[in-house]
């Protein structure tokens, strides 16, 4: 268990650093077709449906690669 928290940590690191230093690698992120964006006067909704079923397509494959 502890490995596996080092190991997320670590990624989560990583994505921050990305993130910083490179804020253009993610902006496809919440932007693809089938991402949900309303916007009106009163308020704004954001259901980003594509981008989560790519992340948990990659996670998943991830989390099956590391198991073996």
């Amino acid at each position: 268990m502890a490995r596996w928290m080092i190991i997320a940590g670590a990624a989560l690191l990583l994505l921050g650093v990305a993130w910083h230093y490179y804020p253009w690698l993610l902006n496809w992120f919440g932007r693809l077709p089938g991402d949900i964006r309303i916007e009106s006067e009163r308020g704004r909704v954001f259901v980003p449906i594509t981008s989560m079923v790519i992340l948990s397509v990659l996670l998943t494959v991830l989390v099956n690669l590391f198991r073996r």
